[in-house]
C-alpha cells in the first residue's frame, strides 16, 4: 500500500521528516485540504493553523504559521513561518503570547491603526493555533479562548 513521506521545515530548522505516513491535513489558504497517498501534484499556500498526521492509527499534531505546501510523488513538502510540534508547545507561553496579541489588538482597533490591527490579528491566530495543539496534546478539545476572540478576528 502506497504511503507518503512528509518534510516540514522553516528557515531555521527541519522541524519533521517522516516516512509511511497514511494522511495529511492541513489548514490551506482556500480550506482545509487533506493529502491522502496518490494526491494530484498541488502547491499551495497555507494558513496559521494546525497540520494533523495520521501514521499507523496514531494522529500527532503540529502547529504552522502559515507557509507553503507542495504535494508530488507521495512526497509532501512544507515550508512554514513557523512550527513547531505537539511537544514543543508551551500553552502558558501561548497562552501570554495571545493576551499580548488581545491587548495590541484592541489597542490598534482603537486608534484606528489598520496595518498595526492585522499584524495583531495574525499574531493572535498564531497563538491561538500554538494553545489548540497543547490542548490537544493534553486531551482537552476545546478552546474557551478562541470564543471571546471569535468577534475581533
Amino acid at each position: 500500500m502506497a504511503k507518503l513521506r512528509v518534510q516540514i521545515v522553516t528557515a531555521e530548522r527541519e522541524v519533521l521528516t517522516e516516512d509511511d505516513v497514511d494522511m495529511v491535513v492541513a489548514p490551506g489558504s482556500e480550506g482545509v485540504v487533506g493529502i491522502l497517498p496518490r494526491h494530484a501534484p498541488l502547491l499551495t499556500t497555507l494558513n496559521p493553523g494546525v497540520i494533523r498526521i495520521k501514521k499507523g492509527g496514531v494522529e500527532s499534531s503540529m502547529a504552522v504559521g502559515g507557509g507553503f505546501l507542495q504535494v508530488a510523488n507521495d512526497r509532501i513538502r512544507i515550508l512554514a513561518d513557523t512550527a513547531e510540534r505537539e511537544d514543543e508547545v508551551d500553552e502558558a507561553r501561548a497562552d501570554a503570547a495571545r493576551q499580548r496579541a488581545q491587548a495590541a489588538l484592541q489597542d490598534a482597533l482603537k486608534s484606528g491603526q489598520h496595518t498595526q490591527a492585522e499584524a495583531a490579528r495574525t499574531a493572535l491566530r498564531r497563538s491561538l493555533v500554538r494553545i489548540q495543539v497543547a490542548q490537544r496534546r493534553s486531551g482537552r478539545r476545546s478552546a474557551p479562548t478562541q470564543s471571546s476572540t471569535a468577534n475581533t478576528l
